[in-house]
C-alpha cells in the first residue's frame, strides 16, 4: 500500500511540474510547435466533420501566428463549427490513451500520427508556411517512433496530449469570453442559432473542464490500478 502512494505521488508530481512548465512557457518558442500542431488538428476536425455529413474539404490553412482555417462545402454547418475545439479536445483524449498504451504502441502511435499529418498536409493544406510545418512535424513523428524508446515516445505523445486538452480550453476562453467580438466558431454558430456567442463559450469551456478532469482520474486510477496488479502478481 505504501508503494502505491508513493507512485501517486510521483504521478501527481510529475503532471503538477508539466502543468506549471507548460503554463509558463506557454509564449516561448519551446511550446510553439506544440501549440501549432493543435490549430492543425483543430482544422483537421472541421474537415472531418465536414466529410463525415456529406461536405467536402476545400482547403485548410494554417498560420505561423497560431490562426487557421477550414473552408469546407456542404456537411451540416452546425456540427462542423462545433467540431473545432471540441474535436482537438478528444484528438487530446486519444493521443493521451495511445500515451498509456503498453509495449510498442506508443511508438506505433506516433508514427501512425505522423504519417496522418503528412498525409492530411499534402492532401488539403494549401499554404507554404502549413505544409512545411506539417511535413516537417509529421516527419519528426516519424523520426521519433523509430528512433526513441517506448518510454520516449509515451513522453512525447503526453505532451502532445495535454497540450491539446490545455489548448482547447484556453483557446475557447480567448476567442469566446475574452473577444466576443471576433469571427470564431462560437460566434459564426451564435449567427447559425441565434444563441449568443458567450453560452456556447461557456458551454464549450465546461465540455472541455469536464473532459480534461475524466482524463486525470482515468490516468491516476490506471497508475494504481497497474501498482495493484504488479504486487498481486510479486506476492
Amino acid at each position: 500500500m505504501e508503494e502505491i502512494t508513493k507512485r501517486r505521488l510521483k504521478f501527481l508530481a510529475g503532471f503538477a511540474v508539466y502543468f506549471v512548465a507548460l503554463w509558463f512557457l506557454w509564449n516561448t518558442a519551446i511550446v510553439y510547435p506544440l501549440k501549432i500542431f493543435v490549430v492543425l488538428l483543430h482544422e483537421i476536425s472541421h474537415g472531418m466533420m465536414s466529410l463525415a455529413t456529406g461536405g467536402t474539404i476545400e482547403r485548410i490553412i494554417i498560420r505561423a501566428n497560431e490562426g487557421g482555417l477550414c473552408q469546407c462545402s456542404g456537411g451540416s454547418p452546425f456540427l462542423v463549427l462545433s467540431a473545432g475545439y471540441l474535436g482537438s479536445l478528444l484528438w487530446g483524449a486519444a493521443i493521451l490513451w495511445a500515451a498509456r498504451g503498453r509495449g510498442s504502441i506508443p511508438r506505433i502511435a506516433s508514427a501512425v500520427i505522423g504519417v496522418l499529418v503528412i498525409g492530411v498536409t499534402l492532401l488539403f493544406v494549401r499554404n507554404w508556411f502549413g505544409i512545411l510545418f506539417g511535413v516537417a512535424f509529421g516527419g519528426v513523428l516519424i523520426t521519433a517512433s523509430r528512433q526513441l524508446p517506448a518510454e520516449g515516445n509515451a513522453a512525447l505523445l503526453t505532451a502532445l496530449g495535454l497540450t491539446s486538452c490545455l489548448y482547447a480550453v484556453l483557446d475557447i476562453k480567448s476567442d469566446v469570453l475574452d473577444r466576443p467580438e471576433v469571427m470564431s466558431d462560437a460566434r459564426m454558430l451564435a449567427d447559425l442559432t441565434g444563441v449568443p456567442t458567450l453560452i456556447w463559450g461557456l458551454l464549450w469551456i465546461v465540455l472541455a473542464l469536464l473532459v480534461s478532469a475524466w482524463l486525470f482520474r482515468r490516468a491516476f486510477e490506471s497508475v494504481s490500478s497497474a501498482d495493484v496488479r504488479k504486487e498481486v502478481f510479486e506476492v
